[in-house]
């Protein structure tokens, strides 16, 4: 089973918040070609309008330069939809730390909207995107639905409620959610730029521009490293699904454990570098490790991750060479 495998009927449209995202965009390719009509909806703020620019020429393709703050840009883009994925909102938990209000205010206001959009316009499907994250200081692993922890970020706590808000729209207004708890996803697209960039795309970046990259701790913290086209599989089997799994958040990872000092080292032999790295201090907020339980995905989805992180880190690699200018 894989992304080949997800099949849609013909005439549904999707609607992708945070389409010009890193992930959005794949899922909005990945569904023109499932042959969806897409809209996307993004104010840019964290998307970047190239990674749809080859979608916008496409027939059945629609963009909104909007908010997702704003109830009426959500009423105009799930209107007629017949499934949502909602992926809008800010990451980064050092960021979040920094700026609690601003993601009290994207990624619950914002989210609250777009179920209440979906629910007045009668979406079938409202898939949305929550995070690892949740399981705080819980030490359990492999991660599994219903042993979360204390969250330990603010950006941790929005996710939170986005899903306990996901169980009260199923559970008092009839619409189907299913919420999709991302581990650690990575692949093409990816900003490799900023101080909140993601670490995979941050190594290539760095390497290839000669430069000494930190890692932030001992290196041994480990993580689920999860290709973004298993992402993609997760978000629209989830679209697909039975209404009596919904209302519930799954676990969308790889189901592998990566310790990132082995990743850094992955990406040196895979590059033909011999760098070390700059050891930094730990980052607040970060959980110490994590790999996914996906049993619950695969029972429920029927979720098949097609890629570990070794196949996954090749093509991303492969990406980067080509496109890093």
């Amino acid at each position: 089973m894989s992304l080949r495998d997800v099949h849609f009927p013909e005439g549904k449209t999707l609607a992708v918040t945070g389409g010009a995202g890193f992930i959005g965009s794949n899922v909005a390719e990945a569904a023109l070609n499932k042959g969806l009509k897409v809209r996307v909806l993004d104010n840019l703020s964290t998307g970047h309008i190239e990674n749809i620019e080859p979608l916008m020429k496409h027939p059945d393709f629609t963009f909104y330069q909007e908010d997702i703050r704003d109830l009426d840009s959500c009423l105009k883009v799930t209107e007629g939809a017949d499934y949502v994925i909602h992926l809008a909102a800010w990451g980064s938990v050092p960021r979040s730390i920094r700026m609690p209000l601003e993601y009290e205010d994207i990624n619950i206001h914002g989210t609250v909207n777009m179920m209440e959009a979906a629910r007045r316009n009668g979406v079938s499907r409202f898939v949305y995107a929550s995070s690892s994250s949740v399981y705080g200081d819980s030490t359990e692993l492999p991660k599994k639905e219903g042993h979360e922890g204390k969250p330990l970020s603010p950006y941790a706590l929005t996710k939170q409620v986005d899903e306990k808000y996901g169980r009260i729209y199923k559970e008092i207004y009839g619409l189907n959610t299913y919420g999709c708890r991302f581990f650690n996803v990575f692949g093409r697209h990816q900003d490799p730029n900023g101080d909140y960039a993601a670490v995979i795309p941050k190594f290539i970046r760095q390497l290839l521009g000669g430069e000494r990259p930190t890692i932030n701790g001992d290196g041994r913290q480990s993580r689920d490293f999860t290709y973004i086209d298993n992402v993609i599989e997760g978000v629209m089997r989830g679209c697909l699904a039975p209404e009596e799994v919904s209302g519930l958040a799954y676990n969308i990872g790889a189901g592998g454990r990566e310790y990132l000092i082995d990743v850094y080292h992955d990406i040196c032999d895979a590059l033909g570098m011999d760098t070390e790295p700059v050891f930094g201090p730990p980052r607040a907020g970060d959980i110490r490790d994590s790999n996914a339980d996906i049993t619950l995905a695969k029972t429920n989805l029927g979720y098949d991750p097609e890629y570990d992180f070794a196949a996954g880190i090749r093509l991303a690699i492969d990406w980067y060479r080509e496109n890093l200018k």
